[in-house]
């Protein structure tokens, strides 16, 4: 029986790019916390990325620049020497996509290619430091396409894009592995479902109906409601990633979900409970002001979003069966410590959103058919 190796968190750097945003913030908590000296993150901190979300630590070193800065990400290799890169650097919400799409372009895919350059750049001379370098691509399940209600993606299927966000990620999962085939570049993937916990921009569904419920805001839901997600908990996120980096095989791609299917109606009725539960609508000011009586009438159906795809759904047995990865958490428990947690941290929302967003509903356009 042939044993795999394990590779593990030593006194060798790792590389976060995308580390001020929402999953790379909570990521590089989670490597400090295992031990991982130093961590190094690389983030050109646009809206989403905040220095203000990653922890005052003397292990953590903050670079700020672009992913697609070819010279500083040689230069990072070179000094830093790391055993992981794990590139969290993207552009990721739908309707920002819908909006402008070229940004999602030149971030998720050129960006990822001239990554992919630099580390086939610095393999080449590294010698010994290269030797046990692991690059990780985290990518989605949007990749995938909308499913029918019997079907969940696994690792050898289709991509099917349908948004300019998913086909940017798309794209940059394809030169990911093909750099592996092409080159022999010691890379990982993986696919993961929706995210909601800590330091989310506030822009995302989770995050926008817990703020706008507690000041008493309209919840607006898209369409009928019933898209289907399903929610990751972003702490056993991180611990999936961790567990691909240790323990994955080299070159193999991982779906990372956890199971937890909903459509967004269900989501906004449960933040709704779950907002009551730690703040009664009885007792919320806001609340009487847009005259309501409980948070459930703050729903609002709205226009649907251009393309919406109607089910996302993704097989992960594979990493639950060769890395021993499983969620801890349960959704109505890790949504009430996610309410709690942007309740308590309503200075760290105002920071992130002074001049940036409003709160107000994106990717909204007219779009025409075709004559």
């Amino acid at each position: 029986m042939k044993v795999k190796k394990v590779v593990t968190m030593s006194e060798r750097a790792v590389l976060v790019c995308g580390g001020a945003g929402f999953i790379g913030s909570n990521f590089v908590r989670f490597l400090l916390r295992r031990g991982a000296r130093p961590v190094v993150v690389l983030d050109k901190l646009t809206y989403a990325g905040n220095r203000i979300s990653l922890p005052s630590d003397s292990s953590l070193e903050f670079v700020r620049g672009d992913i697609a800065d070819s010279a500083l990400v040689s230069d990072l290799l070179r000094s830093y020497q790391p055993r992981w890169l794990v590139n969290l650097a993207a552009e990721t919400h739908v309707d920002r996509s819908i909006e402008s799409p070229e940004p999602f372009l030149q971030t998720n895919v050129v960006g990822t290619f001239r990554l992919l350059e630099s580390v086939r750049k610095w393999l080449a001379q590294a010698g010994a430091a290269g030797r046990d370098f692991r690059f990780l691509q985290v990518s989605t399940d949007e990749v995938y396409g909308s499913l029918p209600q019997s079907e969940r993606a696994a690792e050898g299927c289709a991509y099917a894009p349908r948004s300019p966000y998913a086909a940017s990620k798309a794209a940059a999962d394809h030169f990911v592995a093909a750099y592996a085939v092409t080159y022999g570049l010691p890379i990982l993937l993986t696919n993961c479902s929706n995210n909601f916990g800590p330091y989310q921009y506030p822009e995302k569904l989770i995050p926008l109906m817990i703020l706008s419920a507690l000041e008493g805001r309209e919840l607006p839901v898209y369409g009928d409601g019933l898209y289907v997600r399903d929610w990751l908990y972003v702490e056993d996120h991180c611990e999936a990633l961790a567990a691909v980096l240790e323990r994955g095989e080299l070159g193999s791609r991982y779906n990372i979900g956890a199971g937890n299917e909903l459509t967004n109606l269900a989501v906004v009725q449960k933040i709704c409970e779950a907002v009551e539960r730690m703040l009664p609508a009885a007792k919320n000011p806001a609340l009487q002001r847009a005259g309501a009586q409980q948070y459930g009438e703050l729903i609002r159906f709205v226009e649907d979003r251009p393309g919406h795809d109607r089910r996302y759904a993704l097989d992960s047995s594979k990493i639950r069966r060769e890395l021993g990865w499983r969620p801890r958490h349960d959704f109505e428990t890790a949504l009430q410590r996610t309410v709690a947690w942007y309740s308590a941290n309503r200075s760290w929302c105002a920071q992130v959103l002074a001049g940036r967003y409003d709160l107000r509903r994106l990717g909204l356009l007219r779009v025409s058919a075709p004559e």
